[in-house]
């Protein structure tokens, strides 16, 4: 179509008009002289042509109108005979005929004229060009016109020239293709019109078919004609042929038969031509091929038909036949069967190699169509009296196969004695061009073949599975037969009965399938009698295997016993086996068992003796089966097979005897043994037996044992050395075993009578091997018994009809003497047993109560069982049968109990751990499950558990367990509760009846507290074990249980556990504690090592102090309302604090930190609110969390948070309590606190005294965590007591904070308290003391004025820990080092760091004056001069200071300080509180600005400018926040801050530094603000006051008085130094006073004159002398600042006025 386009576009039709002139001028040039007809008619032409283009709208239709006329100058010009034209003529015409613009006439006229010039021989490859190209893009030419055109091709064919010869068979070839073509295409565009064309007469005339159209009359007298060349008759119809050969002939008519099919069926005229000349002709060409034999002498290659075969028509023919019966097969079902039976006998020994090979290339293309097999079947085999051909197919197949092995073949010498090797590379060598043969890579590969009894036969790879791709059939260029090279044959043969059964396995499995669903949509609408016809489906494929199979078996036995490769094997195995299954299907035993039987044999090694195999082989041994007349043996198979051996192995059986050998090949077998066994079992019926004795002798064979669960796994060879397994076949034995298993699997989709099959199998050879096994300690074969239990396990759903005979079995396996037989009986039994619970049911086992103690029945047997490993399975198996079906056992629990509780310690430990790990399952996971009044005996069995002493870990396990059950108390509380109050109904009516007394242990109470009772009496028991990991694993729990489940106790039960439970126990431990003994322990028993902090009885004990303390005072906070309504609470509570504070000063660092810990536990308390309604007994625990944290994590690593958050938390929290206490308590509660506080003291005071004896090194000094967390349980001692406390309180406060602070630590513990000493960080004790003290301000802060008397005393505090930066406090009088000094492994004592603290202290300090600057208690104490005269200690000593950052820290909080406190100084002027401070302050600003300590030697020079940057702050101070209210501050100290300016605004420099330096170090900076400050001060705009006009003037004098100096110094150095420059300082020096001069003359000018002293004016005016003595410096610098300088003089230059002059001045 597109073709169509773009020739009809207007862009190519004029283009064609175009090149048609071109076309025509060249012409007429060509001709101009020697042919000037043709010029005139070409110059016509184009006349023509331009007035055709001119008058039509359609061209394209014009031109074919008037083609003949334009045509003909062309023509003309071919009739020339000269080549050059010719060629150009013949161009042109071809292009007129691509546009379709030739009519049917001028297609005429041009053929006639292709025909002369073929005649006379020119231009034969354009002449056939032209031919195609006209046949090809139209249809106009028909019937002698086309015949005409072909006959020229066929013509050209037959030439003397190759190229041409080629060329026009191609051009012949898809002539033809066209012919048809456009007969198909005729009868599409007719489809519909009139279906039916008349019938054929019988008759017809050969020369017209009147009925046909035209395209297909072409079509028809084409093939005709083809079939009378063939036949060397003369057409009809291609009139004019000359010569024609009987294989191109031939090739042509398959061609069309091939490819144009629907033809031949559609039209009857075409298919009576099939039958009346194509079949007969076909039948006549064969006949030399039949008669001939071998032996007569081979035939000279002569076309002419002589009696003898002719490779290239014999090939010919068989390809035509094979098309024939693919697609014709209905129409010539006569035919056919002739066909087929000449294809058999060419198999024959007698006829030539050659031949042989095409007819097993023909036969293998029908054993590729499964359909067309059947359709033999059923029109021959099937028929009365018809020949069997299907059989005769089959069975030739396999003679010819046997023939092969059995005659070494005649016509090929190479296969009779070469070895091995050569003929590989001869027969490849010879093979031309066959795909497959030359690229087998030569005989380096080892070659695939097959050997039977010396005769050596190659297989090849000749097609893909499923396609016969022949060779042999496809060499249509050879005229000479090939020589076939050895191996072909018999590959082509081998390919064929491979896809004859595929084939047919395939065909019947789909449509046995179809039956099956049609049958089951059947039923499912409505069961209706079957129809007739399908009976006939399933005789059809019996009949088909009936005919096959003994050919088929016959063949393929013997392929197998020959064959030597792995993949033609495995090809061979998987068609025995489809062919046994399919016989299964279709019920037909005795084939089935035949080929199963055959793959048995060749699973096994050779003659190897299995009476089960011979006895069912002997029957089908014997027969002879008659193939085709010569009568073949069942091939039985060959010893001498050289295979490669992968396992050598022992027989199996009762005798010891020699070993056998297991071949690649067995192993194979055995795999298609399996996969048979596995997917078709259900069709195996009693084949069976033969399967499974096969496989038990292969797996002994292999020395596969089973493993859990049924499973065969390669074991190791228990017999020592027979069984020898290759690497081959060491991989391979995992699937093997795997197939085992899925095998047994699949005995799930069996029906039951199958299973019952299989069972009765298994059993019987189990039986077998239990007698084998009697007597001898040999390994036993364990095949049955592993398999039984596997079908077991696969058929759960339908175990009862297979239960009994099953577990009476095994449980006889479980008595057998040798151990590993009843080992495996006792899995197998066992594992059934659980599977049997696990399984769901239907219905499940809870609604099927016989069913469960039908399964549970075998495990109560195995208690009669006398061997100990069977008992120790029979308790794994309770274990899994708890860990499985514990919730569902319900009455069998008191059996599961029995079994575990009837364990004890006499029996081992392996039992032991057993059965407790049988107890561990039921506490878990089953109490819930099992009657309430069992939980006693959990508790009982439990607690036994834990006292019993052949396994520690089983012991401590166990006390978990008992958390784990009060848990469960806990939480299944009213549901238990509700349950022993109906058995305890039960059992008092029971006693009342008797007339005994109920006897339970603790009777009063309730019975569920005396549940709790037991748990705690047993617990109670374990705390003081001897064994520490023991106890301390049970004081945990003890305690964990009653503070979390307490609340479920009544009250009076309460009384019972504190004074009874906890007192009792703390008293015990105390004792045991501190009578302990102190000898280290070595080891803890083998060789288990024990760290050095529990190497002592002592240690251990220490340790179970510390938990009980620490449990009792966790119990007694979150307890606390429970146990106040107890009346003797505070006693209690006395004898807590009392049993805290020994342990607290116990020398022991770990008890008396521990004793804190808990001292701080029950100091969190919070009023409790009544807890009627039992809250979650967690949350009443209500600890804040922060205190908690800061006593366990802080250290020195962490960063220092401020812990304002801390303190803000506990006031908020404690500030705004929601829940007032009921009444009448807070006096109570007031008195535990004060009670509380007076152990602090009382412990606080006694730690941290200092010794009094001088340096002994035993002193015992606190430690740091333990002073840490004494101070931090104030803060929250405070919270209760802040109402009390008094400023005693507060001195008692303070000389403990004191004290711990300058407690040294021991050197070998600063690592881990100290960082290293270049950090600067807080300790976490310096942490805690400031947060005590932050806690208290806060407090102060929030609280009623009469609180803030404390304030001073506070900073009293600080400030004397600030001082601790320049001298560190002491401790006593023991000697402390500095950290750096001291050596770790010496019992040394090394003093803290204190610089960070006393930093933090000041900054504390400043915080803190910052709130509290106005309060009167910080006025009237002095504070702010208290601060300044402690900042005074590190500002004087400035760089002398232990750290630098103290100094730098000092002057910023003096600043700080001085900002807020100074407008207070102001207000308070008047008081006179503040007079003392004055002097203080000028003292610290002296001492800091004017240091006496040197800077050191290293200080950069940017160290120093930044040093210089703080003084110049002080400065800037001094100028902002003092001057300016001079009149409300002391006059002398004004002068003396007037003096430090001055001072410091002469250059001070410090004589250390270099030359270089100078310049750097003179503090520039600094002096020029003391300068510009004087200079502020010298005179301002107003005076408002008499002390600020004092101060200006002082300034000023000041001021003028030091420029008139350094002028004049200046001066005299310049004149004395000549020619060298001054020093760069001085010169700075001059040009800032100069500069300092110009700045003062314009402030006077800008001045009101009445404003400045006449003293300043003469000072000024005095200046001018000596600014002009300067002159005469060198210094470019100093000389531009001096103009400066001298330039406002002007303005004092004028002429003196008189007194008054025209009353103006």
């Amino acid at each position: 179509m597109s073709l169509k386009m773009s020739t009809s576009s207007p862009e190519a039709v004029k283009k064609l008009l175009e090149n048609m002139q071109a076309d025509l001028r060249s012409l007429s040039m060509e001709c101009k002289k020697k042919f000037p007809p043709v010029k005139e008619a070409a110059e016509s032409g184009i006349v023509k042509i331009k007035t055709i283009a001119a008058r039509n709208t359609d061209i394209l239709a014009a031109l074919k109108e008037n083609s003949s006329e334009v045509v003909q100058p062309f023509l003309m010009g071919c009739g020339t005979k000269e080549p050059k034209i010719t060629q150009l003529c013949l161009a042109a015409i071809q292009r007129l005929m691509s546009h379709e613009v030739v009519s049917e006439a001028a297609a005429g006229n041009i053929i006639n004229m292709l025909w002369q010039l073929m005649e006379n021989g020119l231009e034969e490859l354009k002449l056939l060009q032209t031919v195609l190209v006209l046949l090809t893009t139209n249809t106009i030419v028909h019937d002698e016109v086309l015949s005409k055109a072909i006959v020229l091709c066929f013509r050209l064919h037959f030439t003397k020239d190759n190229i041409t010869n080629n060329t026009a068979a191609a051009t012949v070839r898809q002539v033809v293709t066209v012919v048809f073509e456009r007969m198909v295409a005729e009868d599409e565009r007719f489809k519909g019109l009139n279906e039916e064309p008349p019938a054929v007469q019988g008759n017809c005339n050969r020369r017209s078919v009147s009925t046909l159209r035209p395209s297909a009359k072409d079509a028809y007298m084409l093939f005709q004609d083809l079939c009378q060349l063939v036949n060397a008759d003369a057409p009809y119809w291609l009139v004019g042929m000359t010569e024609m050969t009987r294989t191109f002939g031939l090739e042509l008519l398959e061609s069309v038969l091939n490819d144009f099919p629907q033809v031949f069926l559609q039209h009857q005229e075409f298919s009576f031509l099939l039958k009346e000349r194509v079949c007969p002709l076909v039948i006549k060409l064969f006949s030399p091929n039949i008669k001939f034999r071998q032996g007569s002498s081979s035939s000279s290659a002569s076309p002419a038909p002589v009696e003898k075969p002719y490779f290239p028509i014999c090939m010919r023919l068989l390809r035509v036949v094979s098309v024939l019966i693919k697609h014709f097969y209905s129409l010539l079902v006569t035919e056919c069967e002739i066909f087929l039976s000449l294809l058999v006998k060419f198999l024959d020994g007698e006829k030539p190699q050659w031949l042989r090979a095409v007819a097993v290339e023909s036969v293998h293309r029908l054993c590729v169509q499964p359909h067309l097999l059947r359709s033999f079947c059923q029109s021959y085999d099937m028929k009365p009296h018809s020949t069997k051909v299907f059989r005769d197919i089959v069975n030739a197949l396999g003679s010819f196969i046997q023939s092969l092995f059995i005659l070494p073949s005649a016509g090929n010498t190479s296969s009779t004695s070469t070895p091995a090797g050569g003929s590989v590379s001869s027969s490849q060598a010879s093979g031309p061009g066959g795909p497959g043969l030359t690229g087998a890579g030569g005989a380096l590969t080892t070659q695939a073949a097959f050997e039977y009894r010396g005769t050596w036969i190659p297989l090849m790879n000749v097609s893909v599975q499923g396609s016969a791709k022949a060779t042999y059939l496809e060499m249509l260029d050879k005229v000479e037969p090939p020589s076939i090279p050895e191996g072909y044959a018999m590959s082509v043969a081998f390919s064929a009965l491979l896809d004859l059964v595929r084939g047919i396995t395939n065909m019947i499995d789909r449509e046995l399938l179809r039956q099956e669903q049609q049958e089951a949509m059947r039923e499912e609408e409505e069961p209706v009698s079957p129809p007739a016809q399908e009976p006939l489906a399933a005789e059809v494929w019996q009949e088909m295997v009936n005919a096959c199979w003994c050919g088929l078996l016959a063949a393929l036995s013997l392929l197998l016993d020959a064959s030597t490769d792995e993949t033609a094997t495995e090809n061979i195995l998987k068609a025995e086996l489809s062919m046994a299954s399919l016989c299964g299907r279709l019920g037909l035993v005795t084939p089935r068992d035949a080929f199963i039987t055959a793959v048995c044999k060749a699973s096994l090694p050779p003659h190897y003796a299995l009476t089960i195999l011979s006895s069912s082989a002997s029957s089908l041994t014997n027969k002879v089966y008659s193939i085709q007349g010569q009568s073949v043996q069942m091939v039985s198979p060959s010893s001498e097979s050289h295979q490669q051996v992968v396992a050598v192995g022992q027989p199996l059986s009762a005798q010891p005897q020699g070993t056998v050998v297991l071949t690649a090949k067995n192993i194979q077998c055995m795999r298609t043994l399996l996969n048979l066994a596995h997917c078709h079992g259900a069709h195996l019926g009693t084949s069976w037996q033969l399967v499974l004795a096969t496989l038990q002798h292969l797996v002994w064979i292999l020395g596969l044992k089973p493993a859990p669960g049924g499973v065969l796994k390669p074991g190791r060879a228990v017999e020592g050395p027979s069984t020898v397994l290759t690497t081959a076949v060491m991989t391979d034995l995992p699937v093997i075993s795997n197939i085992l298993s899925r095998l047994f699997e699949s005995s799930q989709y069996l029906d039951d009578v199958s299973l019952h099959h299989l069972i009765n199998a298994l059993c019987s050879l189990s039986m077998e091997a239990m007698e084998m096994a009697y007597g001898t300690n040999k390994e036993p074969s364990l095949f049955a018994v592993a398999k039984l239990l596997e079908t077991g396990l696969v058929n759960m759903d339908r175990i009862e009809i297979l239960w009994r005979p099953l577990t009476a079995h095994l449980l006889e396996v479980c008595q057998h003497p040798n151990a590993r037989m009843r080992e495996w009986g006792a899995e197998a039994i066992t594992s059934l047993i659980k599977a049997g619970l696990s399984y769901k049911h239907d219905p499940p086992l809870s609604q099927n109560q016989r069913l469960q103690l039908l399964l549970l029945n075998p495990l109560k047997e195995l208690s009669n069982v006398l061997h100990a490993d069977i008992r120790q399975k029979q308790l794994e198996c309770v274990l899994q049968i708890l860990q499985n079906q514990g919730d569902s056992l319900g009455p069998g629990w008191p059996l599961v109990l029995g079994v575990i509780g009837a364990i004890r310690n006499d029996q081992g430990e392996s039992l032991i751990r057993t059965a407790f790990q049988c107890l561990q399952l039921v506490v878990t996971d089953f109490l819930p499950t099992m009657p309430c009044m069992c939980l006693q005996i959990v508790v009982d069995v439990a607690g036994s558990f834990g006292l019993q002493n052949q396994e520690l870990n089983i012991s401590l396990t166990s006390i978990g367990l008992l958390w784990n059950i009060s848990d469960y108390f806990f939480q299944r509380g009213e549901a238990i509760t509700e349950e022993l109050d109906k058995e305890e109904a039960v059992l008092l009516k029971q006693a009342q009846d008797k007339g005994e007394p109920l006897n339970r242990p603790f009777h009063p109470a309730p019975p569920f507290d005396c549940l709790w009772l037991c748990l705690y009496a047993k617990l109670g028991e374990l705390c003081v074990d001897p064994r520490p990991a023991v106890r301390k694993s049970a004081g945990q729990t003890m305690f964990s249980t009653i503070a979390a489940h307490g609340t479920l106790l009544q009250p009076p039960t309460w009384n019972i556990v504190v004074w009874k439970v906890l007192f009792h126990l703390l008293d015990c431990v105390r004792k045991s504690s501190t009578t302990a003994d102190k000898e280290k322990i070595e080891s803890g028993g083998g060789n288990i090592l024990i760290h050095h902090s529990r190497d002592t009885a002592e240690k251990q004990w220490a340790e179970t102090w510390v938990l009980t303390l620490a449990g009792v005072a966790r119990i007694f906070n979150t307890r606390r309302y429970l146990l106040q309504q107890l009346g003797d609470f505070f006693k209690a509570w006395e004898v807590l604090l009392d049993h805290i504070q020994s342990a607290a000063l116990s020398k022991n660092n770990e008890v008396s930190l521990a004793a804190l810990k808990s001292f701080q536990e029950i100091l969190q308390l919070v009023t409790p609110i009544k807890d009627t309604d039992k809250p979650d007994a967690l949350s009443a625990i209500d600890v804040p969390s922060v205190l908690m944290e800061s006593l366990q994590g802080s250290g020195p690593g962490r960063p220092l948070v401020r812990s304002d958050s801390l303190a803000e938390r506990l006031a908020q929290r404690y500030a705004a309590q929601p829940s007032l206490p009921p009444p009448g308590e807070e006096l109570d509660d007031s008195a535990l606190w004060w009670s509380a506080w007076n152990t602090w003291y009382r412990v606080g005071t006694e730690c941290t005294r200092p010794p009094s004896g001088g340096t002994d090194k035993l002193v015992f000094v606190p430690s740091q965590p333990f002073l840490t967390a004494l101070i931090q349980i104030f803060p929250a001692l405070y919270q209760h007591i802040a109402g009390g406390f008094s400023m005693e309180d507060l001195k008692k406060l303070g000389v403990i904070l004191h004290g711990a602070v300058s407690v040294p630590i021991s050197s070998d513990s600063s690592p881990f308290i100290l960082p290293s000493y270049t950090e600067a960080v807080l300790t976490s004790l310096q942490e805690a003391v400031l947060t005590a003290l932050d806690v208290l301000q806060k407090a102060i802060c929030v609280s009623s004025e009469n609180l803030q008397v404390m304030y001073p005393a506070i900073f009293e505090q600080l400030l004397l820990f600030v001082e601790f930066s320049c001298k560190p406090p002491q401790y006593g009088k023991m000697e402390t080092k500095h950290v750096a000094n001291a050596k770790y492994n010496q019992a040394e004592w090394v003093a803290l760091n204190y610089v960070p603290f006393a930093e933090r202290s000041l900054e504390v300090v400043v915080d803190l004056y910052h709130k509290t600057a106005c309060h009167k208690a910080v006025i009237n104490e002095k504070v702010l001069q208290n601060i300044i005269k402690t900042v005074r200690i590190p500002l004087g000593l400035k760089y002398a200071c232990p750290a630098e950052s103290t100094w730098k820290l000092a002057v910023s909080s003096l600043l700080k300080v001085l900002s807020i406190g100074l407008p207070v100084a102001r207000q308070q002027a008047s008081s006179g509180k503040f007079d003392t401070m004055w002097p203080e302050l000028a003292n610290a600003f002296e001492d800091f600005l004017f240091t006496k300590s040197t800077p050191p030697d290293n200080l950069s020079i940017q160290e120093f400018q930044r040093n210089e940057a703080v003084d110049v702050e002080v400065v800037q101070l001094i100028s902002s926040e003092i001057l300016p209210f001079a009149n409300f501050i002391p006059k002398e100290f004004v002068g003396r801050i007037m003096s430090m300016l001055n001072k410091g605004s002469i250059h001070s420099q410090s004589s250390s530094f270099t030359e270089a330096e100078m310049d750097m170090r003179m503090r520039e900076d600094f002096s020029k603000v003391c300068f510009e400050t004087l200079l502020q001060f010298s005179f301002s705009n107003k005076v408002s006051t008499p002390q600020e006009g004092f101060i200006s003037r002082m300034a000023l004098s000041v001021l003028l008085q030091r420029a008139q100096d350094v002028l004049r110094r200046y001066v005299e150095d310049e004149r004395l130094s000549g020619r060298c420059p001054l020093p760069r300082q001085q010169v700075t020096e001059i040009i800032f006073v100069l500069k300092a001069i110009s700045t003062l003359m314009d402030s006077l000018k800008k001045t009101q004159p009445e404003n400045v002293d006449g003293n300043v004016w003469a000072q000024v005016i005095a200046l001018y002398p000596t600014l002009v003595e300067c002159i005469t410096c060198t210094s470019p610098e100093v000389s531009s600042a001096l103009k400066d300088a001298l330039g406002p003089f002007k303005d004092f230059m004028q002429p003196p006025v008189s007194k008054v002059q025209n009353g103006e001045s």
